[in-house]
């Protein structure tokens, strides 16, 4: 290896943030939160373990995921309800707010639409921080287990990882077979997963989540929204990614409508105003 002599001098140059958010559209959490006080369950699905369920939310609605028995991580993907190709862009939302986002933040929409989706309005595991290892919960840094790297790594043929149940949560919902609903299956929000980097190799780990019956997850929809979780198969991600050994538990999605009149002053966020001419 060809050190260069310079090489303390490079290594120590100060880092530049990517994307300053200063000028990033800010939630008005003042009346989501007052919102949140008024409103009333409308609507709920429960998740089993080691699968996928699909649920809709109306914009100006809220939803929450939550833990009912057991300490279990899901993996979440998001839609415009009426338009797959508008979806969660979980790499631009890592891009503006961090490797894992709670409370404040949001969920971004894919090219070229580039929108807020989703804001996390409330997090019961927000006072996890980070770790001393450097992990933290809610990660938008993981793919999702799947079948794809199974097969690499180990062989066989797994079919309940996050990614096959996702797809056939979402094929069951569109009425269309696996093949096709398949491209629309996208890299998820981690709920609820505690996740980080190594320091001395940089490689992807989890550890046991936090997370305990009770807690929760809540998000409002800034736009009609089509969504589907998976009950991750490795259960609280201890152990494994995907197993089935590990102990797993149901997640529940519930669905609520504020009280009448108390988010008008909210408006469904415009796509993005860019032209698209790409200097053509």
């Amino acid at each position: 290896m060809n050190t260069p002599k310079d090489a303390a001098a490079r290594r120590a140059v100060k880092p530049v943030i990517c994307y300053p958010v200063d000028t990033l559209p800010v939630p008005d959490m003042a009346t989501y939160e007052n919102a949140r006080a008024m409103m009333t369950k409308v609507d709920e699905v429960l998740v089993p373990p080691r699968d996928a369920g699909c649920f809709t939310v109306p914009a100006g609605h809220f939803f929450r995921i939550v833990s009912v028995e057991g300490s279990q991580v899901g993996d979440l993907n998001l839609w415009a309800r009426d338009n797959l190709h508008e979806r969660f862009y979980s790499g631009k939302t890592r891009a503006l707010h961090g490797t894992h986002i709670t409370t404040g933040q949001r969920m971004w929409t894919s090219f070229p639409y580039l929108r807020p989706m989703a804001t996390i309005t409330h997090d019961t595991l927000g006072w996890y921080g980070k770790d001393e290892f450097g992990g933290s919960v809610h990660d938008v840094i993981g793919t999702r287990c799947d079948p794809y790297t199974h097969h690499l790594l180990a062989g066989g043929q797994y079919h309940h990882c996050c990614h096959s149940n996702l797809t056939r949560a979402l094929a069951n919902h569109l009425g269309v077979p696996v093949a096709e609903a398949e491209p629309y299956v996208h890299d998820v929000l981690n709920v609820f997963m505690c996740t980080g980097f190594t320091r001395e190799t940089g490689q992807y780990f989890m550890k046991a989540s936090p997370v305990r019956p009770g807690d929760y997850l809540e998000f409002y929809a800034e736009i009609d929204l089509l969504g589907a979780l998976s009950a991750c198969p490795g259960g609280d991600c201890s152990a494994e990614h995907s197993s089935d050994a590990a102990a797993c538990y149901p997640l529940l999605v519930e669905i609520y409508a504020p009280e009448a009149g108390s988010m008008d002053a909210v408006a469904e966020p415009d796509i993005s105003g860019y032209d698209r001419s790409h200097g053509i």
